[in-house]
């Protein structure tokens, strides 16, 4: 006997909206690399921003098809008019690896979520190869920093002596008493969450530079500000412990004000990487064991969540923000009944 319910030919709902999501996130990639691509001089970085952009616009390509072999309406997402390709530089080629690192791990996260609840083998596929590809790159930027001396790494720690065991409360210590210095897990996310900040924060100042919009400007600059105030925060837990943290990358933005991208992908692009980020803050969150460090994450999720509802607040005043795909509203149907 069929069962109309588990149809594997139809598209279930997670796989219309991680479809959705990586389609909508791939077209804006597409404008942004499409212009980096203008104005970048050293010829390894431009190597490394090539084939992020080929891998965008493959993985943009094949969703459409499977969208229009389904009949699903092909989301606007981002196009031409979303950016300028003549716009003077805004940002040093250095910043390129940064924001593809930055912007690649938030892809992982989106195409390794979406491998283990995908039904149909040809979605399932779609999402696994993009994951290994987006891996590569990854390696490859890696590879890039390092190689031109732009990469800092994770803190040194010392190798531990033995094998232990905790056996005090006051291991989960944070505000008083004896405190525990951080462990290898803590100091790793306290280095990702800084990581990612101080990209965010030079993507973010080169976008209050030339938002045309008064109430985009205002967003980014807010933005900017929150950014610094947990870039602060992370680092004075590591400095605490004497270990080092990123430099900023500030003064790989231009001074330029002319704006190479429409302030509806600038403003869709922070709230998608800022969403992003309460995930890489809930992650560190579950792997710390010090209530400071999980109250500081906390805090950050509250700050973030309230920044990307003011977003789209924003997006939806003007008309930019796209329906993702939703389930049938009964009540509707029964109030609209005639």
């Amino acid at each position: 006997m069929s069962n109309n319910h588990h149809n594997t030919n139809r598209l279930t709902s997670a796989e219309m909206g991680k479809l959705w999501v990586a389609y909508t996130g791939n077209t804006m990639a597409t404008c942004v690399l499409s212009y980096y691509l203008q104005h970048v001089e050293d010829r390894d970085i431009k190597k490394v921003v090539a084939k992020a952009l080929k891998l965008s616009e493959k993985l943009v390509n094949n969703i459409r098809d499977i969208f229009m072999q389904e009949k699903f309406p092909v989301p606007i997402g981002f196009t031409s008019e979303d950016v300028n390709l003549g716009a003077p530089r805004l940002f040093a080629d250095e910043f390129y690896l940064h924001y593809l690192k930055y912007t690649s791990k938030a892809g992982m996260s989106i195409y390794a979520i979406a491998i283990p609840i995908m039904t149909r083998k040809d979605t399932r596929n779609l999402f696994i190869e993009t994951f290994h590809e987006t891996e590569k790159l990854i390696n490859e930027v890696n590879d890039t920093l390092m190689k031109k001396g732009f990469y800092t790494p994770p803190p040194q720690i010392p190798i531990p002596e033995k094998v232990d065991f905790i056996s005090k409360q006051n291991y989960l210590n944070g505000f008083f008493g004896d405190i525990r210095s951080l462990h290898a897990l803590e100091i790793a996310h306290l280095y990702d969450d800084n990581e990612n900040n101080t990209a965010s924060k030079a993507l973010l100042i080169g976008f209050s530079q030339v938002a045309k919009n008064e109430k985009v400007k205002k967003f980014m600059l807010k933005g900017k500000e929150i950014t610094a105030n947990h870039i602060e925060a992370c680092s004075q837990m590591l400095n605490k412990e004497h270990l080092p943290t990123q430099p900023l990358l500030d003064d790989l933005v231009t001074t330029s004000n002319f704006a190479p991208f429409s302030d509806k992908l600038m403003l869709w692009h922070k709230i998608d990487m800022f969403s992003m980020k309460i995930r890489s803050y809930a992650n560190a969150a579950s792997l710390n064991g010090r209530r400071d460090l999980g109250v500081m994450h906390g805090r950050f999720m509250v700050d973030i969540g309230k920044y990307v509802q003011s977003g789209a607040n924003i997006m939806i005043d003007h008309g930019w923000m796209e329906q993702p795909p939703k389930a049938t509203n009964r009540k509707e149907l029964t109030d609209n009944k005639e």
